[in-house]
C-alpha cells in the first residue's frame, strides 16, 4: 500500500498536477489584471522600463539585479502574482524560482511586455 501511495505522489509531481505556474497570453493576462486581485511585477531593468513604459499598477523587481532572489523571498507566498519581462525568458525563470520557493499562485506573461504592447494594451511611463 505504501508503494502505491508513493507512486501516486511521484506521478502527480512529475506531471504537474500540483503546478502553481500558469503561462498565459496577453489577452488572458489583461483579464487577470482587470480582476484586480493580483500583484503585478515587472522584472525588467529600469532602462528597459524608461524606454518602453510598463503595465499600469506594476511594481518593478529587476530580475537581473544581484539582490533579486532576496527581494523575491520577501514577498508574501500566498498572494497571487502576475509577472512579466520583455519577452518571457526572465519571467519564466522567475516563475520557476518562485514555485521552488513555495509560492502558490504565479502567472507568467508568456510572450512578455513586447507582445503586450504589440497587442495595443495600455502602458504607462515610469
Amino acid at each position: 500500500m505504501k508503494n502505491i501511495i508513493a507512486f501516486v505522489l511521484c506521478f502527480i509531481s512529475l506531471f504537474g498536477f500540483a503546478q502553481t505556474i500558469k503561462n498565459v497570453d496577453a489577452q488572458t493576462f489583461k483579464k487577470l489584471i482587470d480582476e484586480n486581485k493580483s500583484v503585478i511585477i515587472d522584472l525588467r531593468t529600469s532602462s528597459e522600463i524608461e524606454k518602453k513604459g510598463m503595465i499600469k499598477q506594476a511594481i518593478q523587481l529587476d530580475f537581473l539585479s544581484k539582490d533579486a532572489e532576496q527581494a523575491i523571498e520577501t514577498l508574501d507566498k500566498n498572494k497571487t502574482y502576475l509577472i512579466y519581462c520583455a519577452g518571457g525568458g526572465r519571467s519564466g525563470d522567475c516563475a520557476e524560482l518562485m514555485e521552488k520557493s513555495g509560492f502558490t499562485n504565479v502567472t507568467n506573461l508568456e510572450q512578455g511586455f513586447d507582445d503586450w504592447k504589440a497587442k495595443g494594451f495600455e502602458t504607462v511611463k515610469k
